[in-house]
């Protein structure tokens, strides 16, 4: 197994929300740098004019460069992917800010394609601003699927008491039944048993898996798809050997913590899934994309316009961001290392 340090690419998101700030924060104790090397993509300009908005940091050693295959050790490097006239306006959304989180995003996955990065770790957008700007897709999560070409992907959110996943990711509530299906929670399944076994190297790993409607369904009475979709895709996940359980009425399941039974939950849509998880874990939240090639990670707050600018963000869940990427890439390292020993010994 490689324990070389890591290079931790971080793209900048939108250049007038809090990307940058949490960003700094959490570079700033220069101790931080024996752990990775990390490279920010987006502005040494932006860098600097949100370093003298944060206080209480020493000196801060940057080096910028033209591409992570430069990166030096120890130092704070910045690749300068966007113009040098680019403009900050904090707190605001712009088709400028949009177009650079689009630029920086590009500029970070080309090195991580190239191998020039080991992990990514994404800092918030505006989805909406940068679709008006041609970015064709509804979040980090569709782009990374489409870019390294694989047929699905999980989100899971990550904090030190739970992992939650969700079967439908960014798509209107309207659209959501109509979207669920056995054969899809069925793959999710699949995707955070593998997920769990490589990634965060638990064995046998149990999964609860959350209904649609209130209650359950209440027998059929407030909706059938528990009976006709949620518990046959349990018992076939269960036939294949996957620890799935359920279906469980989330609002019992989480108000009483019974997510500490399990290893994971799987929710069947968004806000049914992060609404509990950023209640129990907003300051150390993570987003992490299952079932891609690569390390991703990602802060699970956005841009936060209102606090830009102002020195108030807390950087935790950016700080567990990068160090959850980390421990990701050294599980698969391991896990695959392990796997390569079984299968010479056969």
């Amino acid at each position: 197994m490689n324990n070389h340090k890591l290079i931790v690419g971080i793209s900048q998101g939108d250049g007038n929300g809090i990307g940058y700030e949490v960003i700094i924060k959490s570079l700033a104790d220069a101790r931080i740098l024996e752990s990775f090397t990390p490279v920010v993509y987006g502005s040494s300009k932006i860098f600097g004019f949100y370093r003298k908005l944060v206080h209480n940091i020493d000196q801060m050693d940057t080096y910028v460069i033209r591409s992570a295959k430069e990166a030096k050790p120890k130092k704070i490097n910045i690749v300068n992917c966007l113009p040098d006239n680019i403009f900050v306006e904090p707190g605001q959304s712009t088709p400028e800010s949009a177009k650079s989180a689009i630029k920086s995003l590009e500029c970070a996955v080309a090195d991580l394609k190239d191998g020039a990065i080991d992990v990514l770790v994404t800092a918030p957008i505006n989805k909406r601003a940068m679709v008006g700007e041609g970015f064709g897709y509804t979040g980090h999560t569709e782009y990374l699927q489409k870019e390294f070409g694989v047929d699905d992907v999980t989100m899971i959110m990550v904090s030190d008491q739970l992992r939650v996943g969700v079967v439908t990711g960014h798509i209107p509530l309207k659209d959501v039944p109509s979207s669920i299906t056995k054969e899809k929670i069925v793959q999710k399944l699949r995707q955070m048993k593998k997920s769990l076994e490589r990634d965060f190297r638990i064995r046998e790993p149990k999964i609860a898996v959350l209904g649609l409607n209130p209650h359950c369904g209440d027998g059929g009475l407030l909706g059938e798809e528990e009976q006709t979709i949620i518990l046959p895709a349990v018992r076939e996940a269960n036939a294949e050997g996957i620890m799935a359980f359920g279906p469980y009425s989330p609002d019992g399941f989480f108000g009483l913590g019974n997510y500490h039974r399990f290893d994971a939950t799987l929710a069947m849509y968004h806000d049914q899934g992060l609404a509990p998880f950023k209640a129990l874990s907003f300051e150390n939240g993570v987003n992490f994309t299952a079932g891609l090639p690569i390390v991703r990670t990602s802060p699970d707050h956005g841009t936060a316009y209102e606090l830009a600018g102002r020195d108030e963000a807390d950087p935790h869940s950016m700080m567990c961001s990068i160090y959850t990427a980390i421990d990701i890439y050294r599980n698969r390292e391991a896990y695959d290392a392990l796997h390569a020993g079984k299968m010479q010994e056969k």
